[in-house]
């Protein structure tokens, strides 16, 4: 396929731990982290408004800020708006808030203003994606088909995103969700470019491969992969699309983990390596919060894992007969 747009890097590093979501990260070792980001190879960072209420922007402007501008791709997010509020606005998962609140907004005037107050955050003169962050129902409910029509209407994000990329202000936009009908949806209603799709392509789901990959497999879109251990619940936590997992997703690990115990496979090398193996897949972004984690992810997607543990999820119905398998 002819991708419209690539991140200069598979491997990414998501900004969630740097705007402090679970627990207090810091300013200096969020400086460490995306040093050693840097240092492992990695050159996409993805970060948003929301994380840590403009926190997560800061802290990536300040790391970013001596590296040179081309040498990375750096994606954020629109949809919400932030205000000045001297009480913070501490939203779950995330623990702490710079001085402000968010308004949801998914109007053309709210993306361009958006965009504008992240270059500020960043204090840097570009921004390569924007996507349009959680348009879709997990986040909205009862609300999604009204913000949809606004986002995807006249004087809508969609259209102002379109013209700042002409504009030559960003060099491409799409969707930043956790579900897959809103990227469909999208692509049937205008012309995004790439999408950054969470939770929902890894070895516990499988569900884009149905409509969606075939789809931006003929559009050109590609695919950035967020939340590849979904919440870090395959890198052995607790959580599970960012919530306390249930017994269902507990007794599918178990099960994922005995098949990689026959074969002596770290179970969130496969993880990271499944994803990243589909061809509209152009990056994956696990979050990392520490130096730690951000070098055992890149240590992860260089471990080689033997051909049989893939054909036995598969022979279980661990994974579906045709996913793409890592090689």
């Amino acid at each position: 396929m002819n991708q419209r747009y690539r991140p200069i890097s598979r491997l990414g590093l998501g900004g969630t731990g740097l705007g402090d979501m679970y627990h207090t990260t810091g300013d200096e070792a969020a400086g460490t982290t995306v040093d050693a980001a840097w240092e492992a190879g990695i050159r996409y960072f993805d970060t948003a408004p929301h994380y840590g209420t403009g926190l997560s922007e800061h802290r990536f402007g300040q790391a970013l800020r001596s590296r040179p501008r081309r040498d990375y791709t750096l994606s954020t997010k629109v949809g919400r708006v932030l205000v000045p509020d001297p009480n913070g606005d501490i939203a779950p998962p995330f623990v702490s808030s710079l001085p402000f609140r968010r308004l949801t907004d998914y109007s053309a005037a709210g993306a361009r203003r958006s965009v504008e107050d992240s270059l500020q955050r960043l204090a840097l003169g570009s921004i390569d994606i924007v996507y349009v962050h959680d348009l879709s129902p997990d986040h909205l409910g009862d609300a999604f088909d009204h913000h949809y029509r606004i986002a995807a209407g006249r004087g809508g994000a969609f259209e102002e995103l379109v013209r700042m990329r002409e504009e030559g202000l960003i060099k491409a936009w799409g969707l930043g969700v956790n579900t897959v009908e809103p990227c469909l949806r999208a692509l049937r209603d205008s012309d995004p470019d790439i999408f950054l799709l969470a939770g929902r392509y890894t070895l516990m789901e499988t569900t884009p491969l149905e409509a969606l990959f075939p789809l931006c497999g003929e559009r050109g879109a590609g695919i950035v992969l967020g939340g590849p251990f979904n919440s870090g619940f395959l890198a052995g936590g607790d959580h599970y699309d960012y919530v306390p997992a249930k017994p269902q997703h507990f007794a599918l690990r178990e099960r994922l983990r005995q098949v990689a115990a026959r074969h002596g496979v770290d179970l969130p090398a496969a993880a990271l390596q499944f994803g990243a193996a589909h061809p509209v897949v152009v990056a994956t972004i696990p979050g990392a919060s520490s130096t730690r984690h951000l070098r055992r992810n890149a240590d992860l997607m260089g471990v080689k894992i033997p051909a049989a543990f893939w054909q036995e999820l598969v022979a279980q119905g661990l994974l579906p007969a045709g996913a793409p398998l890592p090689q």
